[in-house]
């Protein structure tokens, strides 16, 4: 394992990818909203393609020139687990107090069919606990 860290230089794809993600976000309220705004849509799209072949290449050419050693390989993959750990969590939170409403909502509490105003405080005493 080597003593230096990689540290890629700043990169200007970002930036790049910031500016042709809201072109295409107007091109496409464009045209959903009033009937044009295809060449800004188009040109998005574009520009996405040509953004990711530009970055990916970036780091393509990063990993075989080695610049990437175990230690950064190690890094990658804690990265990528982290992330996917974050997202099943985040949907977790988010779905759970969805289905719970939604069951609570058709079901009442209990398995009891109750009125609506009852339903909500039954349900905010489930939430809040008072």
């Amino acid at each position: 394992m080597s003593s230096q860290y990689y540290v890629p230089p700043t990169s200007k794809w970002p930036i790049i990818a910031v500016v042709v993600l809201g072109l295409t976000a107007v091109g496409a309220g464009s045209l959903m909203s009033y009937g044009s705004g295809l060449p800004f849509l188009l040109a998005g799209l574009v520009g996405i393609a040509f953004v990711m072949y530009g970055w990916f290449r970036d780091v393509v050419n990063e990993s075989m020139g080695g610049l990437y050693d175990a230690q950064m390989d190690r890094s990658f993959r804690q990265g990528m687990g982290w992330f996917i750990f974050s997202e099943v969590m985040f949907f977790a939170a988010f779905l759970v107090p969805c289905f719970t409403f939604a069951y609570l909502h058709s079901h009442g509490w209990m398995g009891k069919v109750q009125k609506a105003s009852r339903h909500y405080y039954g349900l905010t005493l489930l939430l809040v606990g008072h």
